[in-house]
């Protein structure tokens, strides 16, 4: 007897680590085909600041629906609570996250996802963070750098492909995933795309972090999508 995979949306940052998250998900069983993405009042993402564009492109790629959700400073949760309603009222019942081993990240996100009737599923939960990066490499996964925190790297690792050779210039004690801020990542190519995005480099650009970040400056390098003719 056939039966239906349990529908599933994604917290997609568009990163490296929202992919590796994605495939296994899918490898287990889960149809995770919604990818919600939280946006800056300026239509950018959180975080890594990509363009709405960019972020359709991808997800469109991926063989996704994408589903884009606006919140000003302080409305995060509010926000972020509303669209797990929606989803479960559109027939999800389970909520992807590419977390790691941020606990206090966890311990916020299962239960305002319980509170929505949502599963919450951390397929990258526990792992060691280097296992991570190596399986995201293995896998083919392509990403680059759009953002770095100027407390741990420099201008210089901004832009760059996330690779091998990125991992080897990491200085000591920054996270090879990047799981504490130290960087940011759009992934533009592998398993699971029906085309890879065809980029062109961007200009960088430095910001001062808001809270509720720690004070620092940021280095943003996003690339832009290229249209063919």
């Amino acid at each position: 007897m056939q039966t239906t995979a349990p529908r599933a949306s994604i917290s997609w940052s568009a990163g490296k680590d929202s992919y590796l998250a994605l495939l296994r998900a899918r490898a287990a069983g889960l149809d995770v085909r919604t990818f919600l993405t939280m946006m800056d009042p300026d239509g950018s993402s959180k975080s890594h600041a990509l363009s709405p564009g960019l972020i359709a492109a991808q997800v469109l790629a991926l063989g996704g629906i994408w589903r884009a959700a606006e919140a000003g400073e302080g409305e995060y949760g509010e926000v972020f609570a509303r669209e797990l309603n929606r989803l479960r009222a559109a027939g999800h019942s389970h909520m992807v996250f590419g977390d790691i081993d941020l606990q206090a990240h966890r311990d916020w996100l299962e239960p305002v996802c319980a509170r929505a009737g949502l599963q919450a599923v951390f397929p990258l939960w526990g792992l060691a963070r280097s296992a991570v990066a190596r399986e995201i490499i293995e896998r083919g996964i392509r990403a680059r750098v759009v953002c770095v925190d100027t407390r741990w790297l420099d201008e210089s690792h901004c832009g760059a492909e996330y690779d091998a050779n990125f991992l080897a210039r990491l200085p000591e004690g920054v996270c090879p995933c990047g799981e504490g801020g130290e960087f940011h990542t759009l992934a533009w190519d592998g398993p699971g795309f029906s085309r890879g995005l065809e980029l062109a480099p961007g200009v960088q650009r430095r910001v001062a972090s808001r809270p509720p970040l720690v004070h620092t400056e940021l280095v943003f390098q996003v690339p832009t999508l290229m249209v063919c003719a």
